[in-house]
C-alpha cells in the first residue's frame, strides 16, 4: 500500500473515507461535532462511529475512532486505530482512505507515524495463498493511504516514521506467512530457500547446512530430532554486516520445527494441525532479518535457524536415547516432544562462535508458559539482567510485552541426568523455566535471553484490530525495537 503525506487540514481532504482519532472527553472538532450527536461519541478506547457528511465536507464518509484518554495513550492506541480504519476501508471496498496523524503529548511524531503505518498495513493482512477461489472482498486491495499532518508538522520526520513502520509491518507479514503455511509446503528446505531469497534481496551472507553437512560438523541435536522424517533438517545462517569495534554483534536464534507430531511421544490428534506453527520462533527471526535488510541497520546481526520436522517412524529418535550435541554435551531424551530445546542447543552453541554482545532466542517452546502467562505475555528468562531489561523496555514500546521468570540454580538441578550431562525434561512443574535452564547450558558466558512465545504466536480469537485468526508474527516488532536501541546507543556514543 502506498502511504502519502499531506500538510493540510484533514477536513479539507477529498477522500472516500476520512478516519479521525479522537481522545476521550476532549471536545470534537467543530466540523465533526456538527455532524453527530455529541452524546453519541465520547472518544472511549475503540469506540467508533461513521457518518456521511454529504455536502458539509469534501470526504464521502467520516469515521470517528476513540483513542482513549490523551494522558495514557500509547503508540499501540495509534496502531489499533489505524488498523480499524484500514479494515473499514477494505470492508467498504475502497481503493483509498485518509487518516489524520494524531498528536500525542508524550510521543514523537515519528513514533506516532510508525505505529500508524504498522497498524494500517497489518490491519489489511490476509492469508489467501491456498484459496482457489476468492470472494470479491478477498480480491479487493486498498491501494493508498493519505495521511494528513498539521501545517507545522515536520514532513521529513513523519516520513521516516512511516518508512520504519512499513518495513516493520512487512517483516511481521513475512513471519505470519511462514507460520500460517502448511507443513507440507513450509519444510526445512523451504526455510533454507527463504533465507537464500532474503540474502539475494538484501545482500546477506547465507549458509544453509543440509544433513550431510550437519553430520560432518556434529550437529547431533538437530540430526536426532529430524531423523524420523523424510524431510531433511537444515541449519540456516543469515549474516548482515560485519564485526567492528563500534558495531555490536547480535545473534537472533529461532526454533524452526516445521511440523511437530511429538515424535514417538506423540501428541493427541486434537489440534495437532496447529503444530505447523511450531516454527514461530524461526518465523520471527526471518521477519526481523527482513527489517534489518530493508533498513540496512548499522549492526552486525546473525540470524540462526535450527530447522527439522519431528515425526514418528522406524528411524525416529526414542525416549531413553542419548544424544551428543554440537557442544559435546550429552542429553538423555525422556520425551521426544521436548524437541525444540534440543535443536536450539546446537544453534546456541553455534552462536558463540561470533562472540556476540547479545544472543536472543525465540521459540514456541512449552505449554507450561501458556498456563503461566496465557496469551498476553511472552515468557522471558536469561543470564544477563541488562539484556533482559533492554528487551522488557522494547516489549513495552512495541506492545509485545514480556515477563521475566527466575532462572535459579535450583531449576538447573531439575534437568541434571543420572547417565548423561542433561535430560531434556525436568518434570511436571516449572516446565517453562526448566526448559530455559536446559538452554542456558548451551549459551556459554555470553549475554543471552530466551523468549518463550508458545502462548502468543497463534490466536484463534483475535483481540486486536491488527491481527486475524492464525499466526500473529509475534516477536518481530519486539526484536526490531530491541535492535533499534542498539542503533541508538551506537549513534549516541
Amino acid at each position: 500500500m502506498d502511504i502519502n503525506l499531506h500538510q493540510r487540514n484533514a477536513f479539507e481532504a477529498e477522500t472516500p473515507l476520512l478516519a479521525l482519532g479522537v481522545f476521550e472527553d476532549e471536545p470534537l472538532p467543530d466540523s465533526a461535532a456538527a455532524l453527530i450527536e455529541v452524546d453519541d461519541f465520547k472518544g472511549a478506547w475503540q469506540q467508533h462511529i461513521i457518518t456521511h457528511p454529504r455536502d458539509s465536507l469534501p470526504s464521502q464518509r467520516l469515521m470517528l475512532l476513540g483513542l482513549g484518554k490523551q494522558a495514557t495513550a500509547t503508540a499501540d492506541n495509534v496502531r489499533q486505530f489505524a488498523a480499524q480504519a484500514a479494515r473499514k476501508a477494505h470492508e467498504l471496498r475502497l481503493a483509498s482512505f485518509s487518516i489524520n496523524l494524531p498528536i500525542i503529548a508524550n510521543l514523537s511524531a515519528s513514533l506516532v507515524a510508525q505505529a500508524l503505518a504498522e497498524g494500517a498495513e497489518l490491519g489489511l493482512y490476509q492469508y489467501l495463498a491456498y484459496k482457489s477461489e476468492l470472494t470479491d472482498e478477498q480480491k479487493h486491495r486498498v491501494e493508498r493511504l493519505d495521511v494528513m499532518i498539521h501545517d507545522d508538522g515536520d514532513v521529513h520526520i513523519v516520513q521516516q516514521g512511516v518508512a520504519l513502520g512499513q518495513a516493520t509491518a512487512n517483516g511481521v507479514k513475512l513471519a505470519r506467512d511462514l507460520a500460517n503455511g502448511p507443513g507440507n509446503a513450509v519444510t526445512p528446505a523451504h526455510l533454507g530457500k527463504t533465507a537464500q531469497d532474503l540474502g539475494t534481496q538484501f545482500g546477506f551472507r547465507v549458509t544453509v547446512l543440509d544433513r550431510d553437512a550437519l553430520e560432518e560438523q556434529g550437529f547431533g541435536g538437530i540430526l536426532a530430532v529430524g531423523q524420523g522424517s523424510a524431510q531433511q533438517p537444515r541449519f540456516i545462517v543469515m549474516e548482515h554486516g560485519s564485526a567492528a569495534e563500534d558495531r555490536p554483534t547480535i545473534c537472533l536464534v529461532g526454533k524452526g520445527i516445521t511440523f511437530d507430531t511429538g515424535g514417538i511421544s506423540i501428541k493427541p490428534a486434537e489440534r495437532m494441525d496447529d503444530m505447523k506453527m511450531d516454527m514461530g520462533g524461526a518465523a520471527a527471526v526471518f521477519g526481523a532479518m527482513h527489517i534489518v535488510g530493508a533498513l540496512q541497520l548499522p549492526l552486525h546481526i546473525i540470524g540462526l535457524v535450527a530447522s527439522a520436522e519431528n515425526m514418528p517412524s522406524a528411524a525416529a529418535y526414542k525416549p531413553g536415547d542419548i544424544i551428543t550435541t554440537l557442544s559435546g554435551k550429552t542429553v538423555e531424551v525422556l520425551n521426544t516432544d521436548a524437541e525444540g530445546r534440543i535443536v536450539l542447543a546446537d544453534a546456541l552453541t553455534y552462536a558463540q562462535r561470533y562472540q556476540p554482545r547479545a544472543i536472543v532466542d525465540l521459540a514456541t517452546l512449552t505449554g507450561a508458559i501458556m498456563v503461566a502467562l496465557g496469551p498476553h505475555a511472552i515468557g522471558m528468562m536469561g543470564n544477563n539482567q541488562e539484556l533482559i531489561d533492554r528487551l522488557a523496555a522494547a516489549g513495552e514500546a512495541a506492545s509485545e510485552r514480556v515477563w521475566q521468570l527466575p532462572l535459579w540454580d535450583d531449576y538447573r538441578d531439575m534437568i541434571k541426568s543420572d547417565i548423561a550431562d542433561l535430560k531434556n525434561v525436568g518434570g511436571r512443574y516449572g516446565g517453562a523455566i526448566t526448559a530455559a535452564s536446559f538452554l542456558s547450558a548451551f549459551a556459554g558466558d555470553y549475554p543471552w535471553v530466551h523468549l518463550d512465545i508458545a502462548g502468543t504466536a497463534w490466536t484463534d480469537a483475535p483481540r486486536r484490530s491488527d491481527q486475524i485468526k492464525g499466526a500473529t508474527g509475534v516477536g518481530v516488532r519486539l526484536l526490531a525495537q530491541m535492535l533499534q536501541t542498539f542503533v541508538n546507543n551506537r549513534n549516541q556514543s
